[in-house]
């Protein structure tokens, strides 16, 4: 007759915990990617001096025209974003989000269409856009 340790040491559990544990270790090893343009690295980094919450406001933007699926993406417009969203999903303050809004327009990277909809440029300045022969079919700003 089998003892307690051997029946329990045998068992396994039904419940789908067992499962989706196994699931999740899987995607810890998927990492996702963006293609940025090396002028980012190679010009605008070291062209201006972007704080770190501008640079992720800016990356934000750009992963949602430029490297997610977008029915814009020819005009270089983002999809209607929330502000407060924007905000959550980049663990940053409101104030912060509008405040590096705000600067990332002065530098010209991009603009306002209307609250939570963006003009973002593919090369980040109208003279690299042109260099490149970015168009955006007849869309500018």
């Amino acid at each position: 007759m089998p003892d307690l340790h051997t029946i329990l040491a045998d068992h396994r559990s039904g419940r789908k915990e067992n499962v989706s544990d196994a699931n999740r270790d899987e995607d810890v090893f998927r990492a996702s990617m963006s293609e940025i343009p090396n002028i980012f690295f190679d010009q605008i980094l070291k062209r201006f001096k972007l704080s770190r919450i501008e640079i992720v406001v800016l990356m934000f933007l750009y992963r949602q025209v430029w490297c997610r699926p977008n029915l814009y993406k020819i005009y270089g417009i983002s999809q209607l974003l929330s502000h407060t969203e924007m905000a959550r999903v980049l663990g940053l303050s409101l104030e912060e989000v509008h405040h590096a809004l705000r600067q990332l327009e002065d530098y010209r990277f991009m603009e306002t269409v209307r609250s939570g909809q963006y003009f973002v440029r593919k090369y980040f300045l109208k003279e690299y856009d042109e260099h490149y022969c970015q168009t955006y079919d007849d869309f500018d700003i």
